[in-house]
């Protein structure tokens, strides 16, 4: 038997005994034996069921989810009930955050007003101190004041800088060109959100840039990637750019990994033009999983790996294995990602070099 200090000293990653305490008060861990002092001790099953929490906390769970999700595998042996249970906790957890978007987008539409439409905003901000911000939505505000807020944007083109600075979080810390990359990737999808997602290595801009200027080749996993790089500017740093998978027919994540897979010569064609390129993967899991595993098992080095494939499983694994390796890559975590996004990121760093050749703020990331 351990007590509460070995039990954390076991598990680790950060695990204290006031957390321990804390998860016996809300239910999450099972009340502990008493030694005839009356100190707490714990089991093995009591570590096994700790671990399993805090692995389920760092894969982005909250409490209440982790408490549910331990629940039904110890209520539920078979397989499809699990999966059924955790399937309505999913749908429960998407109309919080179905909510939460609805609450976001009236904040936006209010906050990131530039200044020609501040003096529409006054009746907005009066009825807004009359709801709770908490239950805030779109809808909540009624349709003759949007029409009212909405009547000052036909004259003049929006102002996208000065919105950016009301909404994105405090990026004063971060490189100038990381501030860009970051803000384009927001422009390109309208989700402010993205930005906390967003991961870069240490030299990752640095890299690229480096590359770029020496001319390197660009590999993108399929056709719409290629399409959306831009390349007057590549053609102006001496960069080529080409395609894995060359099938023009190919416009999803879904036909991506399907293709990639029926032809082992796509396999074998990435395996051979890893090294010294830069690889923008957009659509298949897959392909970043193969790259992934080239690295890994076989030493070779891409210049870069900008991997934002869409998926909802083997992508987020793919980019967690990336972030892994010792390696140049910029990421999104989870299933987001996509073509455009991953060309945004590649683009920003050409056009980086162009606008600003001498340019090494990128060396000024702190730690």
């Amino acid at each position: 038997m351990l007590t509460i200090k070995e039990l954390t000293q076991t598990v680790g990653h950060g695990i204290t005994p006031r957390m321990v305490r804390h998860y016996h008060q809300i239910g999450l861990l099972p009340p502990p034996e008493r030694s005839a002092s009356n100190y707490r001790l714990y089991s093995e099953a009591d570590v096994k069921r700790l671990q399993r929490i805090v692995a389920l906390k760092e894969q982005g769970f909250q409490l209440a989810h982790i408490k549910e999700i331990l629940a039904s595998q110890e209520k539920d042996t078979d397989a499809d009930v699990l999966v059924a249970r955790l399937q309505q906790q999913y749908q429960n957890v998407v109309q919080k955050l179905v909510k939460l978007r609805q609450t976001a987008t009236a904040l936006e539409g209010l906050i990131g007003r530039d200044r020609f439409c501040e003096s529409k905003q006054a009746e907005a901000f009066a009825q807004l101190q009359l709801l709770e911000v908490e239950t805030q939505t779109a809808q909540s505000l009624s349709e003759e004041l949007w029409q009212h807020l909405d009547a000052g944007v036909a004259n003049h083109p929006e102002n996208f800088r000065e919105a950016l600075q009301r909404l994105l979080p405090d990026l004063s810390q971060r490189p100038e060109i990381e501030v860009d990359i970051l803000s384009n990737l927001v422009l390109a999808c309208g989700d402010v959100s993205l930005a906390a997602f967003v991961r870069l290595s240490r030299d990752a801009i640095k890299a690229g840039r480096a590359h770029l200027r020496a001319g390197c080749t660009v590999v993108g996993d399929i056709p719409p990637v290629v399409e959306t790089l831009d390349k007057p500017r590549l053609a102006h740093l001496g960069c080529e750019s080409t395609t894995l998978i060359e099938d023009p027919h190919i416009c999803n994540a879904a036909e991506a990994e399907e293709r990639f897979w029926q032809d082992s010569n796509w396999q074998e064609r990435l395996a051979e033009s890893i090294d010294g390129n830069i690889w923008v993967v957009g659509y298949a899991p897959s392909v970043l999983v193969k790259i992934c595993e080239a690295v890994e098992h076989r030493g070779c080095q891409p210049a870069l790996v900008v991997g934002l494939p869409v998926g909802f499983s083997h992508a987020p694994a793919a980019k967690r294995r990336l972030m892994q390796l010792e390696i140049p890559y910029v990421t999104i975590e989870g299933a987001l990602g996509g073509g455009l996004l991953a060309a945004v990121v590649l683009n920003r760093m050409a056009a980086s070099l162009i606008e600003k050749p001498n340019c090494h703020c990128y060396l000024a990331r702190t730690t």
